[in-house]
């Protein structure tokens, strides 16, 4: 049974970092894609990160330049960095890892709460 268990979430003043983990019980070689979502009270999940396994990245335009997603294959662990954080970037992120036949795990969920 694959499992994905994020860790760094808390509460932060705005303009403050803070790092998300997810670590995955298996090599992250088995997955072409990992990503970041997060999800905030009454909206739909939506994607923030996402890195290829040829280490492409993308972001959306509402984090783009201030987080940062990133992987340690020795540690089979998915990073996403966050800075200057903002009010609305209070969400639950998840992070999700898409295996090579197409199939996607899911984390828990950490939530995130800047005060502003």
């Amino acid at each position: 049974q694959v499992q994905l268990v994020e860790s760094g979430g808390g509460l932060v003043q705005a303009g403050g970092s803070l790092r998300l983990s997810c670590a995955a019980s298996i090599s992250i070689f088995s997955f072409n894609v990992m990503a970041w979502y997060r999800q905030a009270p009454g909206k739909q999940r939506e994607s923030v990160a996402v890195i290829r396994s040829g280490g492409i990245t993308d972001y959306s335009d509402s984090v783009k330049g201030r987080f940062t997603i990133s992987r340690d294959n020795v540690k089979n662990t998915v990073y996403l960095e966050m800075n200057s954080l903002k009010h609305e970037d209070t969400a639950v992120y998840y992070c999700k890892m898409r295996t090579i036949v197409g199939y996607d795990y899911w984390g828990q969920g950490t939530q995130v709460t800047v005060s502003s």
